[in-house]
């Protein structure tokens, strides 16, 4: 069901330009990927044939099914999904050319302690990849309203929450941010619209 949901959500932000933001970060990458909470797999199509490895981390059974289906047309060399979480996936520390999220920093219990997994899977010269929506500016009408929705938003969408400051959390885990820019996603709710999107390094 949230599978489902997930896809339907999307569909007009998808169209409202989240498409083309996921295509600006995703397309330049090259060498080993690691995707963690790749969902149904909305990012699949921007990978191309300069990603020589594409590791997919999703731990829901729902949103792999969609996972599976839109990996046949990924045009990365070679796909490789594991189904649990980046805790239990063993793997060489350094290895990866760049670690990307999108939209799963919201939902994850300790954003932080999911940044630092990435850190240690990233080669030195190695890119994270970040496109999150999060809290609105602390004094703003919009950032009273996710504070009174975020509760029961929580509740009904696999624990999402509206009010993180992803970007404080991804410097606190170690990296420098080398490019960022924070927009509003169109045809998104409104509580769901304050975003940042970027890059950053190793620190």
């Amino acid at each position: 069901m949230i599978a489902t949901l997930y896809d339907l959500v999307l569909d007009g932000m998808e169209d409202g330009g989240l498409r083309q933001w996921r295509d600006d970060l995703l397309r330049p990458l090259e060498g080993r990927v690691l995707e963690i909470g790749a969902g149904t797999g909305l990012n699949l199509s921007h990978y191309t044939s300069a990603v020589s490895e594409l590791v997919l981390i999703e731990p829901d059974a729902q949103m792999r099914a969609g996972l599976l289906d839109r990996a046949r047309s990924c045009r990365a060399r070679q796909i490789r999904l594991h189904p649990g979480f980046i805790e239990d996936f063993d793997h060489k520390p350094g290895s990866f050319d760049a670690v990307v999220f999108t939209l799963v920093l919201c939902t994850v219990p300790d954003p932080r302690a999911m940044l630092e997994h990435a850190y240690n899977a990233l080669a030195p010269d190695g890119k994270l990849i970040f496109l999150e929506h999060v809290g609105a500016h602390p004094e703003s009408s919009r950032r009273m309203w996710q504070d009174r929705i975020e509760p029961i938003w929580k509740l009904c969408a696999g624990n999402c929450h509206l009010t993180r400051e992803t970007e404080d959390t991804i410097l606190a885990a170690g990296f420098d941010i080398i490019e960022i820019e924070r927009e509003s996603m169109r045809k998104a709710l409104p509580f769901l619209r304050p975003s940042i999107r970027g890059v950053a390094i190793k620190g």
